[in-house]
């Protein structure tokens, strides 16, 4: 088994099924068979940016089965359920594939409790969660949750990164005060939201200002788009106060710090998009630990998944879930590719 099916980079910049080589796992990686993998909205972006480029295999997030281990992992075995991501888009080796190297401390341990088309949407969604939450702001963990709750605003709710940005800081015994569409109010009410909002509503930023009596001093914004930012920076105490973000945007504050998180870093890998990255130390050490913390979650029942979108021919079907997420038509859900539903598919 040398070759593989996978959604490759073109020189136009549209997503295109190929033959390629199965990647050659270094010391510490190993390779899983992937059986599903999940859409961002980063993937169609980074295409259409790779117009011209050298070739590359699309998607970030995958589940599937442990197949080989490097010599150097020691946390993994062969035969084992796992999901999480690498940094696709950007050489040979992505998720829209039959198999993917993925690195261990990117990677968490499914239990049977959950389906690996399930599990596939975890890589991305979480470890950005964990980054807002820990990395930009120090906030409580689950292992450790506050004994003194007090106010967090998830802007975007029922977005993939807000519905796990939900259950952790619920988990971290904070009070959860949300937006989101009215569509989505029974799942997210479902997750033990304390306070939950229409973001279309002209007066949601007093009804915030109102419910935290003024006093809210963390946010995450899971959505960051041109109108956010002062949305939820008028929302904040007058003291000011910090907001993790999943765009880099500009704040419209001076009391009010933005941080953006970035989880292609979290792999301590250089990259040059969007921007021309050199590793910083400590980003794998952290990454290691939120993938014990969320297998340990995992494990124990205490996270839920967000609804999926499967489309039915698999692999085949990527060019249609990149215009349905570029319409802008993705609400709640997470699209997903199952492996096997690809036609031509001979492993």
């Amino acid at each position: 088994m040398n070759k593989m099916l996978a959604v490759c980079t073109t020189i136009d910049g549209t997503p295109e099924l190929r033959q390629v080589d199965v990647p050659k796992i270094r010391p510490e990686e190993m390779l899983v068979k992937v059986i599903a993998a999940a859409q961002n909205p980063a993937e169609w972006v980074v295409a259409e940016w790779r117009k011209g480029k050298e070739t590359a295999i699309i998607g970030c997030d995958f589940a599937g089965i442990v197949t080989q281990v490097g010599e150097a992992v020691t946390d993994f075995k062969i035969g084992e359920r796992v999901a999480g991501m690498v940094h696709g888009c950007k050489e040979l080796n992505g998720t829209y594939a039959e198999y993917v190297a993925a690195l261990p401390y990117m990677t968490f341990k499914i239990p049977s409790s959950w389906s690996l088309e399930d599990a596939s949407q975890l890589g991305v969604a979480c470890y950005t969660a964990c980054q807002c939450l820990y990395q930009s702001q120090d906030l409580p963990l689950p292992e450790h949750p506050t004994s003194e709750p007090f106010d967090i605003l998830i802007w975007g709710a029922g977005s993939s990164v807000g519905h796990f940005t939900v259950q952790l800081a619920k988990l971290g015994g904070m009070r959860v005060i949300a937006t989101a569409s009215t569509k989505h109010f029974d799942r997210l009410k479902a997750l033990g939201i304390d306070e939950l909002f229409d973001y279309h509503d002209p007066d949601v930023n007093e009804k915030i200002k109102a419910c935290t009596n003024g006093n809210l001093h963390h946010a995450v914004d899971c959505i960051a788009n041109e109108t956010t930012p002062k949305l939820i920076s008028n929302a904040l105490s007058t003291e000011g106060g910090t907001v993790s973000v999943v765009r880099d945007v500009e704040s419209v504050r001076d009391e009010v710090k933005h941080v953006f998180s970035l989880a292609y870093e979290l792999t301590e890998r250089p990259f040059d998009f969007p921007w021309d990255y050199i590793p910083k130390p400590g980003m794998a050490a952290f990454a290691r630990k939120c993938s014990e913390m969320i297998s340990k979650l995992l494990n124990e029942g205490k996270l839920v998944p967000a609804p999926l979108k499967i489309y039915p021919n698999g692999f085949a079907s990527v060019s249609e879930g990149f215009t349905y997420m570029k319409s802008g038509l993705v609400s709640g859900e997470k699209i997903v590719y199952r492996v096997e539903d690809t036609p031509g598919l001979q492993n």
